[in-house]
């Protein structure tokens, strides 16, 4: 594709790509650093991974247009002080004693790390690896003790009293007059300190302080890791150092964006290009907590779907609230097999399969849905990889697991799924009188044309029965009008089929279900589903 057709696509990550172009045009640095934050008291989510991968897709585009280069850091805010003992770890009596204290200074209490900060840091490379993201690791610790934050450090030493007016107007009056952006690390307790600063100067190199439950007086060097700025003066201190073009954030650190924005200025940067993404919801449309446990973990999510699955959940509408729970996985999952299809045939960047795989790919794909899958496991009550595979490769033969890597994933997530979330759900209906005399329509219409459908390719003999399908719930009560004029036939007779033969209450377009399962199996389907209810006879 050209460089104009990719200047002109719509897709959200050029749209931001040509923001960080511009910017970089201006500035005349010839490159760009993309940058992601991460605070290393807990372990990566699933918000860890949708803030990467967006990123990713951005800075992707960033070198279509402009085929200059840029760097992702993924920094670690791993200086800071540990508010509260995390619930998902051992030995959580040993951290409480090292409350305060930068987690990159506090023992690791799973015992494989020099500190709890280093164990973490460990867990989050790990996680961005195991996505193939690419990344330079930043960790603030290395950053404030190496003296790459220190020219940073005294320039805003010199503007002291103008950053803090930047901030009073948002605290209360108690912490108003003690606020200082700079938190000195205590040199006896290796606590970092929220204290007043009584002197900051930076000629000298030199913050004078008071420990409030000692009363002694410290002078703390303002470089060399011997302090570090609050947060929101931490974000912007980053930002000026380094020289920082593009970061996300999510929708609840609006207010700290202005702040650490107005801070950079001050400091004689300009801020990074932002872009704000909306929070997620869990089914009742909830906010997200970790703490209520509301939502869906990553490692739930990778249990049922493959990860290409949530990066196109993460690619869709990201400006837009959405509900994060288990049903959306199939949905996201045939959304993104859709558009793999779509790569194949015409790889532009309109797709998003086209950012997910960074412009192309050579996956095959599957020639069934995810939720075809489903249906087919639902139906033959799956427990094993192998009973899908049989029905899959009577129906497309030169599918195997070698040749087609994602359809063994679908199908060995599909078992997972439909174990663990269709079966406490799967509850089959009895059919009406009406519904039972259009089921026995389609099932002789079946019988009458199995051997002439036998003879048709896959998707032709799909497209075939999908037709017989429609013609047996041509009639009342399943007749609406159609926006032509004619008469079709309604949401209704379908949902019939999904309810009293597979126990869902809804599905995949069933001919394809049938070319799947087999025309015999769904004629002994219907006629199981109507014996079990003598008054639809």
């Amino acid at each position: 594709m050209s460089d104009a057709d990719y200047t002109a696509t719509r897709a959200w990550p050029f749209e931001e790509a040509r923001k960080v172009a511009a910017r970089v045009n201006a500035s005349g640095k010839g490159s760009a650093l993309f940058e992601t934050g991460y605070g290393p008291s807990g372990l990566p989510h699933i918000g860890t991974f949708g803030e990467v991968a967006r990123t990713t897709w951005v800075r992707n585009a960033f070198h279509r247009l402009t085929g200059l280069p840029s760097r992702l850091v993924a920094f670690s805010d791993d200086m800071d002080g540990l508010r509260k003992v995390p619930d998902n770890v051992p030995n959580k009596e040993m951290l409480a004693g090292h409350l305060g204290k930068p987690v990159t200074a506090i023992p690791d209490p799973f015992g494989t790390h020099e500190s709890f900060g280093h164990h973490n840091n460990a867990r989050l490379r790990a996680f961005l690896d195991q996505f193939g993201f690419e990344y330079e690791f930043a960790s603030s610790s290395d950053y404030y003790k190496s003296g790459r934050f220190d020219a940073a450090l005294l320039r805003m030493a010199e503007r002291h009293e103008q950053v803090r007016q930047v901030i009073l107007p948002t605290l209360g009056p108690d912490r108003r007059a003690t606020y200082s952006p700079f938190l000195p690390i205590h040199p006896k307790t290796g606590v970092v300190m929220q204290v007043p600063m009584e002197e900051v100067r930076p000629a000298e190199d030199l913050l004078v302080w008071t420990d409030p439950d000692t009363n002694e007086r410290f002078g703390t060097r303002i470089t060399g890791g011997h302090c570090k700025a609050q947060w929101k003066a931490d974000w912007a201190l980053r930002w000026f150092a380094l020289g920082v073009d593009y970061e996300m954030s999510g929708k609840d650190l609006i207010d700290s964006v202005k702040l650490s924005g107005a801070i950079c200025r001050v400091l004689g940067g300009e801020p990074p290009i932002g872009f704000t993404y909306e929070l997620f919801l869990d089914e009742e449309g909830t906010k997200i907590s970790k703490s209520k446990g509301n939502g869906l973990s990553i490692e739930e999510w990778l249990h049922y779907a493959p990860p290409e699955s949530l990066a196109q959940f993460m690619y869709n509408q990201p400006q837009r609230a959405k509900r994060l729970f288990f049903d959306v996985i199939p949905r996201a999952t045939d959304e993104y097999v859709q558009n793999l299809d779509r790569l194949r045939a015409a790889p532009t960047p309109d797709n998003p399969a086209w950012h997910i795989h960074g412009g192309g790919t050579n996956d095959p794909g599957s020639p069934v849905s995810f939720t075809m899958l489903l249906n087919l496991a639902s139906v033959i009550n799956a427990d094993n990889a192998e009973m899908l595979w049989g029905f899959l490769q009577r129906y497309a033969p030169e599918v195997t697991p070698e040749s087609h890597p994602m359809v063994a994933r679908l199908i060995e997530r599909a078992v997972a799924y439909y174990r663990d979330r269709v079966v406490p759900e799967k509850k089959h209906r009895a059919a009406t009188p009406e519904e039972a005399a259009a089921m026995r329509a389609l099932a002789a219409a079946l019988r009458e044309r199995a051997v002439d459908l036998e003879q048709l390719p896959p998707d032709e003999r799909a497209k075939a029965i999908q037709d017989i399908v429609y013609d047996a719930g041509r009639r009342e009560p399943f007749l609406e009008p159609a926006k032509d004029g004619r008469m079709g036939v309604s949401r209704a007779w379908f949902n019939a089929l999904y309810q009293v033969l597979l126990g869902q209450p809804e599905g995949p377009r069933f001919g394809g279900f049938v070319a799947l399962y087999g025309i015999a199996g769904t004629i002994g389907l219907i006629e199981t589903a109507l014996a079990r209810d003598p008054a639809a006879a």
